[in-house]
Formats: structure tokens, C-alpha cells, sequence
């Protein structure tokens, strides 16, 4: 259920390293618990962003969610399919369904982040 090449965060997001890049979306849990996505706000493609500062909406037909920042960094380029087809998140999160990329500043940061192992112990307590 949870990619053991991804790390995860408390507020569900995914992380793919890819060199000194990031790739970010939301994980199967979080969409599963949002239902069917129907809006995206993305981030903007150059912006700087902080350690765990809001940098996407998501909407559904059950709320509306931040998406928090898993590492700080630039935004290298956007998921612009999600603008059309916000299902893509609820078909395919870790493929299809990614938000952003993210060019990080510190690698370190890695750190704070769980292995599929510990984020599917942290969704049961």
C-alpha cells in the first residue's frame, strides 16, 4: 500500500528523492480519506518554499486540505495535468496523481521523514 522507495510525512504527504530533486504528492490514505478530488490549487513553478509551509489546496467533496511543504527548496515544476483532471490524485497518487517538484536546499531534512515501515505504524495508532 506504501512504496518502500517513498518517505512520508505526518500530514500524509509522499517524497520521491531523485538526485537533489524531490517529487511531492499526497499519500493513499490521505486521498482515500479526502474522496473524490475535484480541484487543485498548485504552486507556483520558482517559488521558494519552507519546511512544512502550505504550498497546494486541495479540494474534494468532503473538504478542503493544505499540502504541506516536506522539504524546503524551490518548486521546479508543477503537476499541470491535475488542472484538468484533479482525479488523477484519487487514480494514481504516486504516479499520475504528483503534485510538484521540489529542487530541495537540505538534505538533512530527510531526515524528519518516515520510511513506508514507520508511516503504516504511525496511520494505526
Amino acid at each position: 500500500m506504501f512504496p518502500e522507495e517513498l518517505k512520508f510525512t505526518e500530514n500524509h504527504e509522499w517524497v520521491k528523492i531523485e538526485g537533489s530533486v524531490a517529487v511531492v504528492g499526497i499519500s493513499e490514505y490521505a486521498q482515500s480519506e479526502l474522496g473524490d478530488v475535484v480541484f487543485v490549487e498548485l504552486p507556483e513553478p520558482g517559488e521558494s518554499i519552507e519546511l512544512n509551509e502550505s504550498m497546494a489546496v486541495i479540494e474534494s467533496v468532503k473538504a478542503v486540505s493544505d499540502v504541506y511543504a516536506p522539504l524546503s527548496g524551490t518548486i521546479t515544476e508543477v503537476n499541470s495535468e491535475l488542472e484538468d483532471n484533479p482525479e488523477l490524485i484519487n487514480q494514481s497518487p504516486y504516479n499520475d496523481g504528483f503534485i510538484c517538484l521540489i529542487e530541495f536546499d537540505d538534505i538533512d531534512e530527510l531526515d524528519s521523514l518516515m520510511d513506508s515501515d514507520s508511516y503504516e505504524e504511525y496511520l494505526e495508532e
